[in-house]
């Protein structure tokens, strides 16, 4: 059964809640915007990395933009730095490793649901 899509709304900024994610407690925090409960296939949010060394495997197509601070990926034998209006694109599948200092990112997946797909 395909659950309907939630109706349309606006998310203002300064009114997100920003949560820990993953145990990496609060140097990485997330704070969602649509995903697989609104009934879509694609997740969006934003992220907050704060003195962060993240390893991880994309298990997920993703697109981050950072719009504050900088972003390491290491990825491919690379370290791709990414500052402010920056983008990369991260097939599933990639092995990398999110490093930042202090990085303000909007990201968005496909499919929103990848963890109960696992």
């Amino acid at each position: 059964m395909t659950k309907s899509k939630a109706a349309l709304r606006v998310v203002a900024f300064d009114r997100l809640e920003f949560a820990p994610r993953f145990e990496y407690g609060d140097v990485a925090e997330v704070a969602g915007i649509c995903g697989s409960d609104d009934g879509t296939e694609l997740g969006v949010g934003w992220g907050r990395l704060t003195n962060a060394r993240i390893p991880w495997t994309i298990r997920y197509d993703e697109v981050l933009t950072v719009f504050d601070g900088t972003l390491r990926v290491h990825a491919n034998g690379e370290v791709h730095e990414l500052k402010a209006r920056d983008c990369i694109w991260l097939p599933a599948g990639t092995e990398l490793v999110y490093e930042a200092e202090s990085a303000l990112i909007h990201f968005a997946i496909h499919p929103a649901d990848w963890a109960a797909r696992a």
